[in-house]
């Protein structure tokens, strides 16, 4: 059974993260060697680049750019790594970054926190759990506030990627290599641009590499290969290493060019003999390794997948150990691939001519025997089948959150390598767990993508009506419903309910949860004159056909519960919760975690209707038992934390909640890290607490911080989004600020009419919250016909006796009296609390508030 209720902070999947120092109390380590790729004693000619390069880095700090034409190869990063090794005993910090991509640049800047703050490189789940993120940002702030390091940004595709962290950071000096000739005029303040290698300087390259180990070695036809290469310094290391390799001459590989020219490739280069030469030495050097026949199939299946940090286990189960280290230090050999002991590294160019299948028939006499389509294919499956086995099965489990988030990189990079219409089951599958995954994650964006990617790829294959496909699209609605997107969610639930209904009967199991799924979406979309009929129909269909006790009954009645909750029916709530905690604990045990959800949602339930006796009681007990079974970490843990904090606020005991929340916050920031919608709601949570207590200096910038972070993270829409604005314009209302609080008030309205519809609870309570910011105002002119206004919406929505109902009531009749109408006051405040002691009892707090309210009127 769900926990269903976990309403204060919901149900949330964690593990240990490290704190981290002040960035600007650490200071750069002593005696650390520069952090570059690799040595460049083979270096060649470049003068004039290096002069130019010592002119712009001169200065106290500033940036190059070092712009290219043409294909990556060029040498672009050998000249930067040469010159920073030549400079490293200038600066304090060396530092190197593969920046072809915004995830590169975090992940670089991630590596930079770990070297500063050691602690991070243990091997331990605690050290793993922290987030590249938090890493990343911690690194910007060191780099802010230190001056004389030199950070290299290798490779950077879009300017923007590394536009912030440049101009962030002006202390130090940025050397930045790229592809890209513009777009740097607002932020780099020298370009250096670098051609090929001249004739005599390629020369030179070539017969380095060549006689290195054999002085004697054979030199014929050197002159014409470096120009058939084009001088490009990486096409020229390739082939002579080859050359050195194989034992034959420049003139042998020159004429195994001519004869077996590979089709060019990569779209930057188009047009470029130097693309057309990297493809030519691709194929030559697959050619050398014929007798490691495994060497190409491996080289083909790590092309799609993200160019680094490629886990070596990947490639496990293709088949004998020695035979996959065999080929991967083949190719490492002829420099294909870079091999470190636990990942491996692919030039991009390498896989992109890899997963490009040659347009030659492969009877063509010139077709490229390593770039055959069926080839490519079966790596390609291969690759999907690969990334499957690899992920972990327990979305939930914070252990293999490392894994995911190592293969992450690499899921990516296959789906935007892979045509859709080659997608397999396979391919479905392991998208579809990869948007579970991001779904637990908040990662709403990009687990709707892989969602729909799933459906589409069902629907191809299999066809509309086919188990996969209802599957796939329920849990694509199910992702539109945890994203706040109810507008898809609904007719998406509806279709695909018409449908099981259709092709599996009323009564079949997949047809019976997905009707469950379109009437707890309802319950999320306010309408509960649907979702009330169609769970009571559920249950009593559920019963039916599985029986009382199955774990979809017992799911069933507790949703069913929870929408009497919030529909003010507690006398129809609490019976069936106290229902549902009997079935558990006889038929799973006290401590089976459905049992302890349905404790919780119990105690929920107390607590709505103004019981915080027994709801204390109830979450003590509760997070006690969860302390117990699971650990003080493990995610229901930290959420029945943040409930009891909840309980605590709502009897008004702030001095045990505040600190309670804090705890919590700290506790989902070290486990989950700063973005997990769990931190997200935590955060808000306690921003609220700190509001309650008059504490606006500290709820102010919290309330400020989530809402930002809930923007970026989750999207503007997100129901966590609108109730942290909501909360926002409170704590600017309670500071005496009606300037900003009015505004964001009527936006929060604005967007709960837009993304709610106008008679959604929350809609409802935005409405009465900016009429009582009109009354704080000292505008009861407009405050009391919007109170009017949203108190006969209640009634006719939610009926006369919900609590919320009951509380505008409260509000109304006190802008009365705030207005000096004393008639019209005292006789809604004496019926509002003579309502309020018979449905919520004498001491819940709103029944104070109106007694506190009338009392002081009639004084």
């Amino acid at each position: 059974m769900a926990a269903g209720r976990d309403v204060i902070g919901s149900s949330t999947h964690v593990h240990q993260a490290v704190p981290l120092p002040r960035a600007d109390e650490v200071d750069p380590p002593l005696g650390v060697a520069p952090r570059l790729p690799f040595r460049t004693q083979r270096f060649v000619g470049r003068v004039g680049k290096l002069a130019e390069l010592d002119v712009a880095l001169a200065g106290p700090g500033g940036t190059v750019v070092q712009a290219v034409h043409g294909l990556g190869g060029v040498g672009k990063s050998t000249l930067a790594a040469h010159w920073a090794h030549r400079h490293a005993a200038d600066h304090t910090l060396t530092w190197w970054i593969t920046a072809d991509s915004a995830a590169g640049v975090t992940a670089g800047l991630a590596e930079l926190a770990q070297m500063l703050v050691p602690e991070l490189a243990r091997d331990t789940a605690t050290a793993s759990s922290v987030g590249l993120p938090e890493r990343a940002d911690w690194a910007r702030q060191w780099l802010a506030t230190h001056a004389g390091w030199l950070v290299v940004l290798d490779n950077v595709t879009h300017p923007e990627d590394v536009a912030d962290l440049v101009t962030g950071a002006p202390d130090g000096r940025f050397l930045i290599t790229s592809r890209l000739r513009e777009g740097w005029d607002d932020i780099a303040s020298a370009l250096v641009e670098l051609d090929v290698l001249s004739p005599a300087e390629a020369l030179e390259l070539l017969r380095g590499i060549i006689t290195t180990g054999r002085p004697d070695a054979s030199l014929d036809g050197d002159a014409a290969l470096c120009a058939e290469l084009g001088y490009l310094p990486l096409a020229l290391r390739q082939a002579a290493a080859y050359i050195r390799q194989t034992r034959i001459t420049p003139a042998r590989y020159l004429a195994m060019l001519e004869e077996q020219p590979a089709v060019m490739y990569d779209r930057a280069a188009r047009g470029s003999d130097a693309s057309r030469t990297m493809a030519r030495i691709w194929r030559l050097t697959l050619d050398a390794l014929t007798d490691t026949p495994l060497a190409g199939h491996v080289l083909r299946i790590l092309a799609w997948w993200a160019p680094e940090d490629i886990p070596r286990n990947l490639l496990d189960p293709l088949g004998d150990p020695v035979e996959i280290t065999t080929a991967l230090g083949d190719l490492a050999a002829y420099n294909m691939i870079g091999l470190e002991e636990d990942t491996v590294t692919v030039h991009r160019l390498v896989q992109a001519v890899a997963r490009t299948p040659d347009p030659r028939t492969p009877d063509h006499p010139d077709a490229d025997p390593h770039r055959r389509s069926t080839d490519i294919d079966n790596a390609r499956h291969q690759a999907t089948d690969l990334l499957k086995q690899a992920t972990p099965t327990d979305f939930n489990a914070p252990a293999g959150w490392p894994t995911w988030r190592a293969l992450l990189p690499h899921i990516d990079a296959l789906a935007e390598h892979a045509p859709e219409a080659t997608d397999t089951s396979t391919t479905s599958l392991l998208v579809n767990h990869t948007a579970i995954f991001l779904i637990e994650q908040g990662d709403l964006t990009r687990a709707l993508g892989y969602f729909e990617r799933a459906l589409n790829a069902n629907q191809r294959l299999h066809g509309d009506d086919h188990p996969k496909t209802l599957i796939a699209r329920n849990n694509l609605a199910g992702g539109y419903r945890t994203a706040g997107d109810l507008g898809n969610a609904i007719p998406l639930f509806e279709r695909s309910l018409t449908d099981h209904k259709r092709i599996m009967g009323d009564d079949h199991p997949d047809t019976l949860n997905t009707q469950y799924k379109l009437a707890v979406t309802y319950e999320s979309a306010g309408d509960l004159s649907r979702a009330i009929p169609l769970l009571e129909r559920t249950l009593s269909d559920h019963k039916r056909v599985l029986g009382d006790d199955h774990p979809d009954t017992l799911n069933t009645r507790d949703s069913l519960a929870f929408t009497y909750q919030e529909a003010g029916d507690p006398g129809r709530a609490i019976p069936l919760y106290e229902h549902i905690l009997t079935d558990c604990e006889r038929v799973l045990g006290d401590d089976h975690s459905s049992t302890l959800n349905a404790r919780n949602n119990l105690a929920y339930t107390y607590q709505a209707a103004g019981d915080l006796g027994r709801t204390i009681l109830l979450y003590e007990r509760v997070l006690a038992d969860r302390a117990r079974l699971f650990g003080d970490d493990h995610p229901s843990t930290l959420t029945s934390r943040n409930n009891l904090a909840g309980a605590y606020q709502t009897a008004g005991d702030l001095r045990r909640a505040i600190p309670l929340y804090e705890r919590t916050l700290s506790d989902c920031e070290r486990v989950l890290g700063d973005e997990h919608p769990s931190t997200l709601n935590t955060r808000h949570n306690l921003a609220s607490a700190y509001r309650e207590a008059g504490d606006l200096w500290r709820a102010l910038p919290l309330c400020k911080r989530t809402l930002a972070d809930c923007e970026r993270v989750l999207g503007h829409d997100h129901p966590l989004t609108l109730n942290t604005r909501n909360n926002l314009a409170a704590a600017y209302r309670e500071s005496g600020n009606p300037r900003r609080a009015i505004p964001l008030f009527k936006r929060a309205l604005a967007d709960r009419e837009r993304v709610l519809g106008h008679d959604h609870p929350d809609t409802l309570t935005s409405r009465n919250n900016l009429a009582a910011a009109y009354d704080s105002a000292g505008a009861p002119g407009r405050a009391i016909p919007l109170y009017e206004r949203t108190l006969a919406d209640c009634e006719r929505v939610l009926g006369g006796d919900h609590p919320d109902t009951l509380n505008t009531r409260n509000n109304l009749a006190a802008a009365y009296g705030s207005a000096g109408n004393p008639r019209r006051a005292i006789p809604l405040l004496t019926r509002t609390l003579a309502d309020c002691e018979s449905i919520l009892g004498f001491d819940h707090p709103l029944t104070k508030t109106a007694r506190a309210n009338l009392e002081k009127i009639r004084k």
